[in-house]
């Protein structure tokens, strides 16, 4: 039976996270994965998993060690963000320059930033990486947690964290209770050809069926897209020909690129909120999409979750310099309080604001409006930064 400190149950990009921020702070770790990333190609397509990389997680991911690597391969930085309502005159724009800053932020392939992060893993001497390996069966002990492996392999653990994602296996055995809603709109995900360049701006448009994201990719002409619509109507845009998904797409986006083309496969999945009421219990923490998973709206999914990875990896660092027990509630108390805040008004904003936009209330489209060109008319360093469109 193997001893580790930390066994992180999900080799995603906020586990593998927690396991490179735990690296030499004395504590051994396991990270418990279905599969082995595989580097992508240079001349592979670009993938339809993208993240907006604010300021916050380009600074966790550069004390990793890893972000070098990752804008070396495949990221796109832009400058500008612009945010309109198609059926008014209210609009957002703004740019770094405005702002004081050098970047608003990165585009990047979710599968580049898990295969850094996953090399890094891989070189440290104190993290054991254990894929492809299943969680079969977790019993909470006094002192430790001991983890049964599909085939067999057993692990003894001080602290399990929770990684495994919006429907965590672990979060359920826990029995922690969820709160979940459904947004009542389907993602549709696409790589789109666009007929004028993006010029490294950001774009994200609200029409009464739901909200268009342009997100600019390394190509100028190239964009990921994330297209929030009704579950009908996504399923109608992911069956259509390409002329005729092409032309809505063009319409619904203003015409602001020109003609757009989709360079893809289309894929749409169910937007659905969720939040744990507990981020940890006895010799449990939970990071990221097992605690809370949020709308596409705000550009902060995997944002959250990397927050989450940085407040816990710098408890867990202090608890071991003070040789308290890492994986007792009381001391995991901390980080709970703090995540779950930062979650709660995360979600709460987002839903208030997704509520705005949604529908053809004359009443919903003037408020909408007079707020969409009094915040054009605010000091830009007052001006929100979110990203549209992130961790999908």
């Amino acid at each position: 039976m193997q001893s580790v400190d930390v066994a992180i149950v999900g080799g995603g990009m906020v586990g593998l996270a927690v396991a490179c921020g735990l690296q030499g702070s004395g504590l051994r770790v396991a990270v418990l994965d279905h599969v082995v990333p595989q580097p992508l190609a240079n001349d592979a397509p670009p993938q339809l998993r993208v993240s907006a990389i604010n300021a916050a997680s380009e600074k966790l991911l550069t004390r990793l060690g890893v972000w070098s690597n990752i804008v070396a391969r495949r990221a796109s930085c832009y400058h500008g963000m612009e945010v309109w309502d198609k059926d008014s005159f209210g609009r957002i724009t703004f740019d770094d320059a405005s702002m004081g800053y050098s970047h608003l932020g990165h585009i990047i392939e979710n599968s580049v930033i898990h295969y850094a992060l996953w090399q890094k893993a891989q070189q440290a001497a104190d993290i054991a990486l254990m894929a492809p390996a299943e969680l079969q069966q977790v019993a909470w002990g006094e002192n430790d947690a001991f983890l049964t492996l599909k085939d067999g392999a057993m692990l003894t653990a001080r602290l399990v964290i929770a990684a495994d994602g919006a429907n965590s296996w672990l979060r359920n055995k826990a029995d922690i209770p969820l709160t979940f809603w459904d947004y009542r709109h389907h993602a549709l995900v696409a790589t789109i050809r666009t007929e004028e360049p993006h010029g490294a701006v950001a774009r994200q448009v609200f029409h009464g069926e739901g909200i268009l994201a342009f997100l600019p990719l390394s190509d100028p002409h190239l964009c990921s897209i994330v297209w929030s619509l009704s579950p009908q109507d996504a399923e109608r845009m992911q069956q259509s020909g390409d002329e005729a998904f092409n032309q809505a797409l063009t319409i619904a986006f203003d015409n602001r690129l020109g003609l757009c083309r989709v360079e893809s496969e289309r894929q749409v999945f169910p937007l659905t909120g969720r939040y744990a009421r507990q981020f940890a219990a006895h010799r449990l923490a939970l990071v990221g999409d097992a605690a809370h998973t949020i709308h596409p709206l705000a550009g902060q999914g995997v944002n959250l979750g990397f927050m989450d990875a940085a407040e816990l990896v710098d408890d867990l660092r202090r608890l071991q310099r003070q040789g308290k027990d890492i994986g007792q509630h009381l001391y995991l108390r901390r980080y709970e309080r703090s995540r779950k805040h930062s979650a709660a008004m995360m979600l709460a904003g987002m839903q208030g604001f997704r509520d705005l936009f949604a529908g053809e209330n004359p009443a919903k489209k003037l408020l909408r409006d007079i707020g969409l060109k009094l915040a054009d008319t605010l000091p830009r360093r007052q001006t929100p930064t979110a990203s549209p469109g992130d961790g999908v």
